[in-house]
């Protein structure tokens, strides 16, 4: 069905729901009993959040709890960049006379980069190639632990995240800032370009820059009228509204690459399934079919650890208890977005803190409260995010 079937936008009435929904639990081809096991275990790992499960282009499975559900928007943090690298890709197609060397072409240039960003802070960023850029092996400052040849090291000092990593100059390495206390900067990169992997928003950040450097447009704009108008996405938007503010030394200037976007659930499946349809959406590539391949297994810009172009892969067997084609990508709060194309199957598990589903911070509004809203403030995860992501795909894989 998936190569044929796509949803109308849910104001014009979305999903097709599988017959294996609540009034066939237990004795359809999908174990509804079973994903509701899944569902109680997401309530242990994340205060907010849902379960949405995709087969076969038909939603087989749709519940939230706390403040999770269908029309909530709330701040996805990490899992913006996966939108960040898809942007890239669509971006490449679209100029090809400015990629003539695709991943390898190298991005430190003002053909590609903003003034702000010259002189280098580091000479060897003159060496840092596209595809290093979206793995996460430019060399650029990130999160601890590093890895070397899939050895975890530690790297003094670590660069920045949050929404920090996504201000123009501290991403340039123009600027250092403080994380709880202690400094981090990414003026000086920690490996020469390709010798190492560390999780560092800042890198998808400047694809960010790059992006509205050589069109003019803002990500958010760009990704409204290559993904969310084509596919029918309802309201969405980007989140770490509060650090745009003008009187803000340190605030954000253009769309955050390395995290924040606010998309409802059942449109995060759109994306899914673009992804699972290998970039085409009802007749029309949106996304490189070789691009979405790439995101989906092992690259060659990244032998140091399981992560593709902004996607954790699993082709390299990393993870036995999953399928060797599930891909994904999770964000802080406890969200994550899988792929399986063998099962044909696609599953957001939302999660969310308080501060995500703040209209403060998304600038869109909250859905009306629910009368069974569920209290949930004395909650305490259970499980850590991680565990709880890769258990979360293989209690769904057992369910169908």
């Amino acid at each position: 069905m998936s190569e044929s079937y796509f949803p109308l936008p849910d104001s014009q009435g979305g999903w097709v729901i599988s017959e294996s929904g609540a009034a066939n639990r237990g004795k359809a081809k999908v174990d509804i009993v079973k994903l509701d096991e899944t569902f109680e275990f997401l309530k242990m790992c994340t205060k907010h959040g849902g379960l949405l499960v995709l087969q076969g282009g038909k939603l087989v499975y749709e519940r939230y709890f706390g403040k999770g559900r269908r029309d909530a928007t709330p701040n996805l943090a990490s899992c913006g960049k996966s939108f960040t690298s898809i942007a890239c890709g669509i971006l490449m197609a679209e100029r090809p006379e400015r990629f003539p060397d695709g991943l390898e072409t190298k991005v430190f240039t003002p053909d590609y980069l903003p003034a702000e960003a010259f002189p280098l802070t580091d000479p060897r960023k003159a060496d840092i190639r596209l595809g290093q850029l979206l793995a996460f092996t430019a060399g650029i400052r990130g999160n601890n632990p590093v890895y070397v040849d899939r050895v975890a090291r530690t790297i003094e000092p670590p660069g920045p995240d949050g929404w920090e990593s996504n201000v123009d100059l501290v991403a340039l390495g123009k600027k250092d800032t403080t994380d709880k206390g202690v400094r981090v900067s990414t003026a000086t990169l920690w490996c020469d370009p390709g010798h190492g992997y560390s999780y560092a928003s800042s890198s998808i950040h400047l694809v960010s820059l790059m992006l509205h450097h050589l069109t003019g447009m803002e990500l958010q704009d760009f990704i409204r009228t290559r993904l969310a108008e084509p596919m029918g996405w309802g309201i969405w938007g980007y989140g770490y509204r509060q650090n745009y503010e003008p009187d803000n030394p340190d605030r954000m200037t253009h769309t955050p690459g390395g995290g924040g976007i606010a998309v409802r659930a059942t449109d995060m499946l759109r994306f899914g399934y673009l992804l699972l349809c290998k970039g085409e959406w009802n007749g029309k590539q949106l996304v490189p079919r070789d691009y979405v391949e790439h995101c989906s297994r092992t690259s060659p810009y990244n032998p140091h650890s399981p992560y593709s172009l902004q996607f954790d892969v699993n082709s390299a067997g990393d993870y036995p208890e999953l399928p060797r084609d599930a891909f994904w990508k999770h964000g802080s709060g406890g969200h994550c977005l899988y792929v399986v194309p063998s099962r044909d199957l696609v599953v957001w598990k939302l999660g969310g803190r308080d501060d995500q589903y703040n209209p403060l911070n998304t600038g869109l509004p909250s859905p009306p409260a629910e009368e069974n809203e569920e209290e949930r403030h004395s909650w305490v995860a259970q499980v850590e995010p991680k565990p709880a992501a890769i258990q979360t795909l293989k209690m769904v894989l057992e369910a169908l």
